[in-house]
């Protein structure tokens, strides 16, 4: 997906900056022209602070999304995906796993959640980064409760797992 957004800002890199933000966060338009993260409207000098551009460059951003189809539609129908819970697990009493791994690899996610409930353990989140808009992805795992160290270590010995980290 991103690199079909990201062509169509090729000659635009200020522009690319303020799309790459809104897709990281969950930021969309309304038909309208408006910038919002669900039902709240963030102004463009908020959204121009956060990319480093200046506040026009947003709006021409917002304007080349409503006049193309393929990112209108996309912009019009992106939503955040909601709280973020592994920076705050440890004080919500959770535990974080995370598992870097060949991105394009099959069944990481299936083989994990599977060993994690071999364990009677409950996620409460699973967030897999974007390959694409992250450099090193990582699947983050938000459990109820810690993995044994077994359980650790045949994460690892799935294929195509480079490494995993428990906190």
């Amino acid at each position: 997906m991103w690199g079909r957004i990201a062509a169509r800002f090729r000659e635009f890199p200020a522009r690319l900056k303020v799309v790459r933000l809104m897709i990281e966060n969950g930021i969309g338009v309304t038909e309208k022209g408006r910038i919002i993260v669900g039902p709240i409207e963030i102004p463009d000098t908020s959204i121009a602070r956060a990319a480093g551009v200046d506040r026009r460059v947003v709006r021409k951003t917002v304007q080349q999304i409503l006049n193309d189809q393929i990112l209108r539609r996309v912009f019009t129908g992106i939503r955040p995906a909601g709280a973020f819970l592994a920076p705050i697990a440890k004080e919500l009493g959770f535990y974080v796993v995370e598992i870097r791994a060949d991105p394009t690899a099959a069944g990481i996610i299936a083989k994990a959640a599977e060993i994690i409930a071999e364990e009677n353990i409950s996620i409460r989140q699973a967030v897999a980064e974007d390959p694409e808009l992250f450099p090193e992805p990582k699947l983050i795992l938000v459990l109820e409760k810690p993995l044994s160290g077994e359980g650790l270590n045949r994460i690892l010995k799935i294929p195509k797992v480079k490494s995993v980290t428990a906190y």
